[in-house]
């Protein structure tokens, strides 16, 4: 699968961790095993003696989910000071540890580590190479599939809640009409189109982040910007996987997926899939309109200062 990369985490008990990273959208495969050790094989019983880590590899796809994401939630569900305990589980072989074979992974990584450090303080989570995997015996895979009231460490039910916490008020339509210019008002609540290359925000470049215009929720972020020569703001995915929602399009004879915001139901605009492949191949194509636009400049003081790594 083109889409597809690969990210190793140690988190503790491994049963736990990948119950909970199979419930997040975007995560493709998962399996359980051994990372990092002394010697080139290992199980259950000599874990603890071979040094491995209880480990989970995870296959994503970039085009739906963003590393980044995948890392604030793991440092969601993990204790990242705690040394070689999480959980009940005490041992080298629960400690934490983010093994990457992709070494362009590592600038993101080091991105989110000093994120979480100045959070934290000293974390006790290590980032190496990965050196080995050695796959763990059948029993422990999708374990907690096949044992639904098994042990687990970690709360399941939060991999359903916002992985950024924020309040976001919708307005009604007659606030929203108040607030928002006619164009906007028709393409957010009658899913209108603008015209293309009529907005600002086609050529905007710099860095920031794209919120709901009714909303002022983040949306999308720089990065992912693109120029797609189609006339409208062009992104290869939302910021985050929870923040829009997509419906079959039988409009003007054609069959499309239309894209609004999950929070307001706002009209965003389409996705197809001639993106750029090396950024997961889907062209979001969103009318600047249903748009606003924070610059990183002003992401503090706007309140916006945890989505600055989606950006940086």
């Amino acid at each position: 699968m083109a889409n597809k990369k690969t990210i190793y985490l140690a988190g503790g008990c491994f049963w736990g961790m990948e119950g909970y990273f199979q419930r997040i959208n975007g995560v493709i495969d998962t399996d359980v095993g051994y990372a990092n050790g002394k010697t080139k094989d290992t199980n259950y019983q000599t874990v603890s003696q071979t040094d491995h880590a209880e480990t989970l590899k995870l296959d994503y796809d970039i085009s739906k989910i963003s590393l980044e994401e995948i890392l604030l939630h793991y440092f969601r569900v993990i204790d990242p000071t705690s040394v070689n305990k999480q959980g009940n589980d005490i041992g080298r072989q629960y400690r934490t540890g983010i093994y990457f074979e992709d070494k362009n992974d590592k600038p993101i990584i080091d991105k989110i580590m000093a994120f979480e450090t100045k959070k934290h303080g000293k974390l006790a989570v290590e980032v190496q190479k990965l050196t080995e995997f050695i796959l763990a015996e059948d029993y422990h895979q999708d374990y907690l599939d096949k044992n639904p009231n098994g042990y687990c460490h970690i709360n399941l039910n939060m991999s359903n809640e916002p992985l950024i916490d924020g309040k976001y008020l919708v307005p009604s339509k007659e606030e929203l009409k108040k607030r928002v210019d006619e164009l906007s008002y028709d393409v957010m609540v009658n899913a209108a189109t603008e015209r293309p290359f009529s907005s600002p925000l086609d050529k905007e470049y710099r860095k920031g982040i794209y919120v709901d215009k009714a909303t002022k929720e983040p949306l999308f972020a720089s990065k992912d910007k693109f120029d797609g020569g189609c006339g409208w703001p062009s992104f290869s995915k939302p910021i985050l996987t929870d923040k829009v929602k997509e419906n079959q399009d039988t409009s003007h004879g054609m069959i499309r997926t239309e894209v609004r915001a999950q929070n307001s139901n706002s009209h965003l605009g389409h996705v197809f899939t001639d993106g750029p492949k090396d950024k997961g191949g889907l062209r979001y194509c969103i009318n600047g309109a249903s748009l606003e636009f924070i610059p990183y400049e002003e992401m503090d003081e706007k309140g916006y200062s945890e989505y600055k790594v989606f950006v940086e």
